[in-house]
């Protein structure tokens, strides 16, 4: 007999599969409660309203992003290879944990303009999470440029995310990463 994930776990998984594939807004909560086969009060119970909800999905996505990320950091060799492995990881999280077109954080940030301090709590934590670890993957590689190297390649990451809008996942990536690939190899010192 198959047992069914928790009632948090299946709401956690219909907020997943709904709100970041039709959108928080054109998500009714009824839908969400539907898909996971719960009750309205144990959404309430459990999260407080569709804004905790959001907030606990991200927060989980956040979580899986990050252990996704460092093991491609650990799998890389080399300092340059493993300030590149963010395009592994985006490739590795989306054929794994995910069926929306694009980022949940940057689609959250862009169809909600007033975020209860939790929501906007953890979209900070993903931009800080994306920010410091390209810094410091950046040092080895770019020394007292890393700040700066950092921040591009944070554009370049956001770009391939909304790319993914408007072409394919993996050409998306693809680019991102070729684009990627030239800036690192202009930061890093040549030697003679």
């Amino acid at each position: 007999m198959v047992t069914q994930p928790p009632p948090r776990d299946r709401l956690l998984d219909a907020a997943d599969a709904l709100l970041f594939t039709a959108g928080i807004a054109a998500t009714p909560v009824d839908v969400i409660l539907n898909k996971a086969n719960t009750a309205p009060a144990t959404l309430y119970a459990h999260f407080g309203n569709k804004d905790g909800l959001v907030t606990e999905a991200l927060r989980r996505r956040l979580t899986i992003w990050d252990r996704e990320w460092q093991t491609c950091i650990e799998s890389a060799s080399g300092d340059n290879e493993k300030l590149l492995a963010v395009f592994a990881a985006l490739r590795a999280y989306r054929s794994k944990h995910l069926a929306a077109r694009w980022c949940g954080f940057l689609g959250t940030a862009a169809e909600t303009n007033q975020h209860s301090k939790e929501l906007e709590a953890v979209l900070m934590d993903e931009t800080n999470l994306l920010t410091s670890r390209l810094q410091k993957l950046a040092e080895p590689v770019a020394g007292a440029n890393a700040e700066t190297l950092a921040k591009h390649l944070a554009l370049i990451v956001s770009g391939v995310l909304a790319m993914m809008l408007r072409d394919s996942l993996e050409n998306a990536i693809t680019s991102g990463e070729e684009t990627a690939r030239i800036l690192v190899d202009a930061c890093t010192p040549k030697t003679m």
